[in-house]
């Protein structure tokens, strides 16, 4: 009886793996534009492959991936403009 426990435990993570991987590969290819379902077809399809494969597929131009960075949650244009140099009486748009 405790074989069978021991073949669960390492079947749920394994599962907890398979998933993790689907979920890595859906937000990186997400992020570069392509579309999540895209992402998680490989980390379904691919295991642990699928998110390396993703990081190694360029970025389209307007994504995320290239504006924001991997996991950025700013802009990187805003960053370089909040050093403080706008005009004390200038309105925002």
């Amino acid at each position: 009886m405790s074989i069978i426990a021991l073949l669960g435990a390492k079947a749920l993570w394994l599962t907890y793996a398979w998933l993790l991987a689907a979920i890595l590969a859906s937000y990186i290819s997400g992020r570069k534009g392509y579309g999540e379902r895209v992402g998680l077809a490989f980390g379904l399809l691919l295991n642990l492959l699928g998110p390396l494969i993703w990081l190694f597929i360029p970025a389209k131009q307007e994504s995320l991936w290239k504006r924001v960075g991997p996991w950025g949650t700013r802009l990187k244009e805003s960053a370089a403009g909040a050093s403080g140099a706008e005009e004390p009486g200038a309105r925002k748009a």
